[in-house]
Parts: C-alpha cells; structure tokens; sequence
C-alpha cells in the first residue's frame, strides 16, 4: 500500500512521522513529505495551493506510486484536500487529520468565527503568534503543551512567514463542495477530542455530509497539538491500515 503524509504547518515531516512510519506493516510503503513552503529557505514565489499539489505529485512520481493514500494533518490537511479536489484519479484514499482549512461553503457562523481567529493570530507578531494561533484550536479549559525546553530549533525560524504563505493560501483556494460531493474514494476525518470542537467538530460535520463515503474517527484525550501520529502511533497505523485496505478492496 503506497502512501504519502503530509504534516502541519510548524514540526516537519521527518520529526511528526517518525514514530507512525516504524509503526506500519510490511506491506505499507509511505513517504513523510515536507510541505513545499519550506522546501527552501524562503516561501516560494507565488506559492498557493496549488505549489502543495504539484509538489505531491512529485513526490509521487519519484515514489514511483501511480495511484496512493494521502494523509495530511493541520496545513497538511488543508493541502491533501486541495489535492484530492483537483486530482481525485490519483487517490485510493484521503485522509484529514484536523485539516486547517477546508473552504468557506457551508460553514455555520460558529465554526468560521473559530477558524477566523486562528488565522487572525498568524497575523500577529513572532512572540505573540504560536500562543494565539495553539489556544484558538484548543477546547475551552485544555491548555497548550509547554515549549521544549532549551532554545528554539532552526527550522523554527521559518515557520512564522511559512505559516502566514499558508494562510494566505488557503483563503484563495475555493474548496468547492460540488468537487467534494463528485470525490468517490473513501475520506476518513481524525478528531482530537480535546480539540477545539467549534473549529473541527464542526469541520468534521460539514464534510460528513459533503463526501459520498466518509468517516469520522475520534481520539479521546488528544488535541491538535497532541496529535495522534505522534502520541498513538501503532494504533493510528492500524485505523490507517484499515482504511487504506478498505479502499483497495473498491479501487479497480
């Protein structure tokens, strides 16, 4: 079973999918794919959306994977159904862990004031920004992790202009549903459930009814920042596995 993951918008991919990689089964070939944002040491120029999909098919190509599974988490998220919208042919499967964005049509007032702050606080300064931007995607009451002790890794010092590039992006992106009602191949949603539930709860709901065959998997105890890849590795290889097999079992 072929495979690509895409990660969030701040841990890159080698570090976030360390440990889910060493968990999958023999029969799964997967590639961690860093977003394109950061794929140099400066946002690329006009980057969009659309830079996200061309660099996954790229990374197909030289993967050799003619059709796969695509997993994209946070930003990630945001890019994998940006990819699955535009090139559905190429995906046995899709899946959204707690994407960042997933379009304007349809969302309740609720759940747009609660993306609209996350987005607000990429706008704020570097030292203002992560606090802002981790508590807008938290329920109420759960507090953030606490930084890593010691100073910040280099990579950090890219992450504010990459994660304003990828707001920016998102905003121009139309996420059509009538792209996501036409999208054929199992979609599966990952919920944390400690995770704001205005901003992915209510996600997970539009999509619900916007994909033919969809899924909702909830995590109790984990959040966005807590996520499952990192925290629960071998049993989200499984449901990955599982979904990934289901879908093999309908794809010709």
């Amino acid at each position: 079973m072929d495979a690509i993951l895409l990660p969030g918008a701040i841990v890159p991919a080698r570090i976030a999918y360390e440990a889910l990689l060493g968990a999958f089964d023999e029969d799964v070939s997967a590639r961690a794919k860093e977003l394109e944002v950061y794929r140099t040491s400066e946002v690329p120029p006009a980057y969009g959306l659309d830079t996200e999909a061309l660099g996954i098919d790229r990374a197909a190509d030289e993967a050799g994977f003619e059709r796969f599974h695509l997993v994209g988490y946070s930003a990630g998220g945001a890019s994998s159904l940006a990819y699955a919208l535009t090139r559905p042919d190429r995906l046995r499967s899709l899946t959204l862990a707690e994407p960042a964005w997933a379009g304007t049509e349809g969302r309740t007032l609720e759940e747009a004031a609660a993306a609209d702050r996350a987005i607000d606080a990429t706008a704020l300064p570097p030292d203002q920004m992560l606090p802002a931007f981790m508590r807008a995607q938290l329920a109420d009451g759960v507090e953030p992790p606490d930084p890593p002790p010691g100073p910040p890794p280099p990579w950090m010092a890219s992450r504010p202009d990459g994660t304003r590039a990828i707001a920016t992006a998102f905003e121009r992106f139309p996420f059509p549903t009538a792209d996501m009602q036409a999208f054929g191949s199992p979609v599966l949603f990952v919920l944390g459930g400690l995770s704001n539930p205005a901003y992915y709860g209510l996600m997970a709901d539009r999509l619900g009814t916007s994909f033919p065959d969809f899924r909702l998997e909830v995590f109790d105890g984990r959040h966005h920042f807590d996520p499952p890849h990192r925290a629960e590795p071998e049993r989200y290889a499984r449901l990955l596995e599982d979904h990934w097999r289901r879908a093999e079992t309908r794809s010709p």
